[in-house]
């Protein structure tokens, strides 16, 4: 068995910043309603014409990612692209990855695991390194939310939080087993599947039905946009945040104290904080950027884990732990060795 380790990492945000005045403008929301419930000051939005998209974003993420592999582009073998807003329906944005990037013929899948997309999509790659079957996997995470919130009083809620952006991780085969990632561990639990959840477009929603009634939106059809049960979700998230983190230390035996970086996904600074002090971790040893750029899923811990390891947070030999959990229900950690 090769171990896998995280080569070059990358991230892209649009310019466009969208603070929480500027929502305040569409909706009634203030400033300081955002950030005693969220911890969010300003999120980035795509902006009409500005090329923007999760695909064309990931990308960008990407090229960054493989420039600092130190290897070419042809040498990537699999794409796993993972995202809760793809520029279709089908097909998914792995293979327009693929196209974009001008990459051969190389395999492309697609995860669909929203806030703990990411970690699947690593552990997914991990796996075809660990066998060897590839030698460099290129794992992407990108989402472009402000496209589908519901930018009124009634959708505040859940369009306050999100934003969009990119993240990309280039994993490389190694011989070393001592470094790279120790494990990866994922759950779900889909009988909360609607507690946070957008339940149309799908077919069920958008296909006129022969016999019945159209089932196709009308003004009132709110299916169309995210439904997020907050306290549910929330109550959830801490139990199953410090679960999944507890499993991957016990699996390579240490303790929280082993830590030197935890990078949460980016649901909600109270979240985190929560984890942060259930296991007596200093504010060094854990890293938030959700004040910046809001919740962005499946791209919240690339982005997160490039901008801590730019910063110089991340260094040779760390333990770093990345933990996730969203709507499904599904959850996920991985523990890794820099």
């Amino acid at each position: 068995m090769y171990s896998s380790k995280i080569t070059g990492l990358g991230m892209y945000v649009p310019e466009n910043v969208v603070t929480n005045d500027d929502l305040s403008k569409v909706m009634d929301t203030n400033d300081e309603w955002i950030q005693e419930r969220t911890g969010i000051k300003e999120r980035r939005h795509i902006k009409k014409g500005d090329g923007n998209s999760t695909a064309s974003m990931g990308v960008k993420a990407a090229k960054i990612a493989i420039e600092r592999a130190k290897i070419d582009k042809d040498a990537i073998e699999l794409i796993v692209f993972a995202t809760l807003s793809p520029d279709y329906y089908f097909p998914g944005c792995g293979v327009q990855v693929q196209d974009l990037l001008g990459l051969p013929t190389v395999p492309a899948l697609d995860v669909r695991n929203q806030c703990s997309g990411f970690v699947y999509a690593l552990s997914i790659a991990d796996q075809y390194i660990k066998t060897g079957m590839y030698k460099h996997v290129l794992v992407i995470g990108s989402e472009n939310h402000s496209g589908g919130l519901d930018m009124t009083t009634r959708g505040r809620s859940v369009s306050v939080i999100f934003g969009d952006g990119a993240g990309a991780a280039v994993l490389s085969r190694s011989n070393d087993d001592t470094k790279g990632i120790l494990s990866t561990h994922m759950h779900s639990e889909g009988q909360h599947a609607k507690e946070l959840a957008m339940i149309g477009p799908s077919t069920e929603y958008w296909v006129p039905q022969i016999i019945e009634e159209s089932t196709t939106a009308t003004d009132e059809d709110i299916t169309y946009y995210p439904y997020m049960n907050g306290q549910f979700v929330f109550k959830n998230a801490v139990v199953r945040f410090s679960e999944v983190i507890m499993e991957g230390l016990e699996k390579n035996k240490l303790m929280p104290t082993d830590i030197d970086m935890l990078i949460p996904h980016q649901a909600n600074l109270r979240i985190s904080q929560f984890v942060q002090k259930k296991f007596g971790l200093s504010n060094d040893q854990v890293f938030n950027n959700i004040q910046k750029y809001g919740n962005t899923t499946a791209a919240s811990i690339p982005i997160a884990l490039t901008e801590a390891w730019e910063a110089g947070k991340i260094k040779e030999g760390d333990t770093v732990v990345l933990a996730a959990f969203g709507s499904g229900f599904t959850w996920a950690s991985a523990v890794i060795k820099w």
